[in-house]
């Protein structure tokens, strides 16, 4: 048979010392502000300003009044779960709405520029320009040299535009001979 324990009254001042647990910090009540009306006022701002932070927020309850310092809107911010999404990457964000490019179906609708770079046996580097035709493959311009600059595209382009004309576009990537005022003056 299974007895059950003897429990004997003991007043709460000998139990508390005997465990050696202060009597104070057993009876405390706490008298802490839970700022309900702060926490209502900080979640009207944070969803109507979905994109504004705590630091914002901040500023905007000072306007309307409130004498709270920016501490204690960022533990509020974080205990009402306002915390907002981190922005993605450009990379990541450029990349998801990209438009599929179609093929070209004749010549001089789109040509590609690129730069190839390599380096001579006794050290001396060089760069290559090349340019081709997407639809019919066929190499329309090598330009080599140590140094190409803008400039030298544009030099390259001219040349090339007097012999086969001026496609529709031209496919390049973000380099800086690409993006520089004499190719963006050219086109």
């Amino acid at each position: 048979m299974n007895k059950l324990p003897v429990s004997r009254e003991v007043s709460e001042r000998r139990a508390l010392l005997r465990t050696g647990f202060p009597r104070a910090s057993h009876r405390y009540k706490s008298v802490k502000n839970d700022r309900a009306d702060l926490r209502i006022k900080l979640r009207d701002l944070a969803s109507s300003r979905v994109h504004y932070g705590y630091r914002r927020l901040h500023i905007l309850l000072q306007r309307e009044g409130w004498k709270v310092n920016h501490k204690l809107v960022y533990r509020l911010y974080k205990e009402e779960g306002l915390t907002m999404r981190r922005k993605r990457t450009r990379r990541n964000r450029s990349c998801q709405n990209r438009e599929g490019r179609t093929s070209p179906v004749r010549t001089k609708e789109r040509w590609s520029m690129d730069f190839m770079a390599d380096q001579l046996y006794c050290g001396q580097r060089f760069r290559i320009l090349t340019l081709v035709d997407n639809f019919s493959r066929e190499s329309l311009a090598i330009h080599a040299g140590e140094l190409l600059t803008g400039d030298h595209v544009v030099q390259v382009l001219l040349g090339v535009s007097k012999i086969h004309g001026i496609p529709k576009t031209i496919q390049v990537d973000n380099g800086p001979e690409f993006i520089s005022k004499s190719l963006d003056g050219w086109a």
